[in-house]
């Protein structure tokens, strides 16, 4: 029998402090901030549009700009989200007026999106697109259930606006006053909306709302769900439930399959 080889020494851990682990940026300036938060908005829309989450000319993101107060960089009407770059987003203020760009806003959403952001200072971006299960669950008149790990995340950090609601100020109102301080609403027979301080983490609660949303369907076509009880789905939305573990957790959507483009202005 050959002699068998011997094995070297175990390999030492790696220090943490030499691994990798990317965390969100700090801007020196305005203008680096700026620049930054159009291409992550860019770079969401394209990835809403890859997920399908877009119907017609519905749909829209905004992000609050870090300099001018009461300014908000949104995707333009009219354009599909899989081909939007940085340099094509609008620059309008809390009135829906467009101050850069060359394009017109969809004034009715952007009224909803504007008194969220009014009501929710903290809140970076808003997100409202359209998306099958979200929708289906809003018809349905019902919250996120915690049916899941993923749920919960959103256990007692979400409502539900139990009457519909168009576009327009006194709705736009009513939405801003029911999200309250959670992260994301259901707008009953319309579907779901969220904030988050980061346009990632925003994005990323849209995407989350929806495949929760899915999931909870599927589970109660095929049965009756089993709920996560009130304290360990409290202890998971703690663990998992914060904007920070939302931007980690959209950081390798917005890389796969995307290149990000360079702002044009």
């Amino acid at each position: 029998m050959p002699d068998q080889p011997v094995p070297g020494p175990v390999p030492r851990p790696v220090p943490l402090e030499r691994l990798g682990f990317e965390m969100p940026p700090v801007h020196d300036t305005v203008e680096e901030a700026r620049a930054h938060r159009k291409e992550r908005l860019a770079g969401a829309l394209r990835l809403l549009g890859r997920l399908g989450y877009e119907d017609g000319v519905a749909g829209q993101v905004t992000a609050r700009d870090p300099g001018f107060e009461d300014c908000y960089w949104v995707n333009p009407f009219g354009r599909a989200f899989g081909s939007l770059t940085a340099g094509d987003l609008l620059l309008v203020d809390g009135d829906g007026r467009v101050l850069q760009g060359e394009r017109r806003v969809n004034e009715l959403a952007f009224a909803v999106h504007a008194a969220v952001h009014r009501r929710r200072p903290e809140a970076v971006a808003v997100v409202r697109a359209q998306a099958p299960y979200g929708r289906a669950l809003a018809a349905l008149g019902e919250l996120l259930a915690p049916v899941t790990a993923e749920a919960c995340a959103f256990y007692e950090d979400h409502a539900l606006l139990d009457g519909f609601v168009g576009d327009g100020a006194a709705d736009a109102d009513r939405i801003g006053r029911a999200l309250g301080p959670y992260k994301a609403l259901i707008l009953r027979n319309r579907g779901l909306l969220t904030v988050g301080d980061s346009v990632e983490a925003a994005v990323w609660w849209f995407i989350a709302a929806e495949r929760a949303a899915q999931v909870q369907l599927i589970a109660r076509a095929a049965g009756k769900p089993v709920l996560i009880d009130h304290h360990d789905a409290v202890a998971t939305r703690e663990r998992f439930g914060s904007d920070l573990a939302a931007w980690v957790s959209c950081q390798p959507l917005l890389h796969n399959g995307d290149t990000p483009v360079a702002s044009t202005s």
